[in-house]
């Protein structure tokens, strides 16, 4: 049977890059490979896959909340890559989890573990329970050399924003990969500023 993967980074970690070179990859083979994201990333372009070196390739199939496979119309591929996993909808998670059992055919989900407050997504929560294989892609943090496990949010001038909606697209501008020190300093240092 084929396996359920969820490959998990923060922010800045080259996961869109990882899998648009498998997908290349995959293609440079002959093999045909469906690229899937959710349809609410709109960051870079509605319809495609995007990279922050640049890269871009067409989406195959958005995926909203209430998305049904049909598993048909993965007959003859060789894999599933789903980009942003961590805003896919459990149920849609639970369909490909089914897919490589029904179909045999492999899907590779990228995604954040968390979010700016640290607290799991609900698609990366079903992943963690789904998977047969976990990976973490590696970044360093933004403030130091440590390895970056955190995801924080700031405004224009770089303070830590601890508000606001869970769901908040955005990239550079808005997120940085951090360390737990450098994530609890900076995190502190703005609810300091809150209280005055």
């Amino acid at each position: 049977m084929a396996k359920l993967y969820f490959r998990y980074g923060a922010m800045g970690s080259a996961k869109t890059l990882n899998l648009l070179a498998v997908r290349h990859n995959y293609e440079r083979q002959g093999k045909r490979v469906m690229l899937c994201k959710p349809a609410l990333d709109v960051r870079f372009e509605a319809g495609a896959v995007t990279s922050r070196a640049g890269l871009t390739y067409p989406a195959d199939l958005l995926l909203y909340p209430d998305t049904k496979l049909d598993f048909a119309a993965f007959d003859g591929l060789s894999c599933v890559l789903v980009d942003e996993a961590q805003f896919v909808a459990p149920t849609v998670l639970d369909q490909f989890r089914e897919l490589t059992r029904m179909s045999n055919i492999p899907v590779i989900c990228y995604g954040l573990r968390t979010d700016f407050r640290t607290h799991l997504f609900e698609g990366s929560r079903r992943l963690f329970e789904l998977a047969d294989a976990i990976e973490e892609v590696k970044t360093t943090c933004q403030f130091c050399n440590r390895k970056a496990v955190f995801n924080l949010r700031h405004d224009a001038e770089g303070n830590a924003i601890v508000e606001g909606p869970k769901i908040s697209l955005g990239s550079d501008e808005q997120y940085s990969p951090t360390c737990y020190t450098c994530y609890h300093e900076r995190v502190a240092a703005a609810e300091l500023l809150a209280k005055v």
